[in-house]
């Protein structure tokens, strides 16, 4: 979005992405006469001064146009991040917004629908979480090109997702040009990961997975709930019960249940609140 503002600045918002106080674009990234010189951050906008692009400038650019243009559909809950994205996307003549979604149902009615490119998909969802499409969309031909974003980088939330067909992993915030290498690197076929990222899944890989039942006992640790409430909900015995907890925290390589809950929260494999 770009209005006039006093002194000859412009302002341009974007209301989630940009957190540099400089955000540079090259000739040709942004479509229009005009190019961002420089950006400060404030009040959640960024007010740029612009400078006028030279007519060598312009001609360069257009030749650029010859990109094929990639068909990306978002899909979060919340407005702000979806205006965001839409906001960053529009500055390359090569990406196309075809669609949003709010919720992961809706994400998988769109996806059908609109047979988008790329998937730009958020892991909380209402009504279908994003663990979830990602693996309701896999059984698709041609299989889609996913790109998670999320708000943290939870070992556990990344491990399933890319195991269950993701192709990259985003944070929301998340610098405007990692965001458009990213797509254009998926749409390639290609993987992409962070490199904080990458390592923080290599160690992941590393630890000691918990078994579906260890999970189900861990979860309702954190309800606290007793080892007997546990049997009686589970359908298993007091004693299988302490057996299981006994293995989840030397698994988790914790102390106590508290410091399991909070080990395991910390890696996604249960969400607290």
């Amino acid at each position: 979005m770009l209005s006039n503002s006093p002194k000859g600045v412009y302002e341009l918002v974007f209301p989630f992405f940009l957190r540099s106080a400089r955000e540079r674009n090259p000739a040709g990234d942004v479509p229009c006469d005009h190019l961002p010189s420089t950006a400060i951050v404030g009040a959640g906008r960024v007010y740029c001064s612009f400078k006028k692009r030279s007519a060598d400038q312009i001609m360069s650019s257009s030749g650029k146009s010859s990109k094929q243009e990639i068909r990306i559909l978002i899909a979060d809950d919340h407005p702000v991040v979806r205006e965001g994205l839409m906001t960053i996307l529009a500055l390359q003549n090569d990406l196309k917004v075809v669609g949003q979604a709010q919720d992961g149902e809706e994400a998988c009615l769109l996806y059908d629908e609109l047979s988008p490119d790329i998937l730009i998909l958020d892991l909380r969802m209402p009504k279908k979480d994003g663990q979830a499409v990602v693996a309701e969309l896999m059984s698709r031909r041609p299989r889609p090109r996913i790109i998670v974003l999320t708000n943290s980088a939870k070992t556990e939330d990344l491990r399933r997702a890319l195991t269950a067909g993701a192709k990259a992993y985003l944070l929301k915030g998340a610098e405007p040009r990692q965001v458009w290498d990213t797509i254009r690197e998926v749409f390639a076929g290609k993987s992409s990961l962070p490199h904080d990222v990458a390592a923080q899944l290599a160690d992941s890989m590393a630890q000691a997975q918990l078994s579906q039942r260890e999970l189900q006992v861990l979860k309702q640790m954190a309800l606290g709930k007793s080892n007997k409430e546990i049997g009686q909900i589970l359908y298993i015995s007091e004693f299988t019960v302490k057996s299981h907890v006994k293995v989840i925290l030397k698994k988790l390589n914790a102390i106590g249940r508290t410091e399991a809950i909070a080990i395991a929260s910390q890696r996604g494999l249960i969400n607290i609140g």
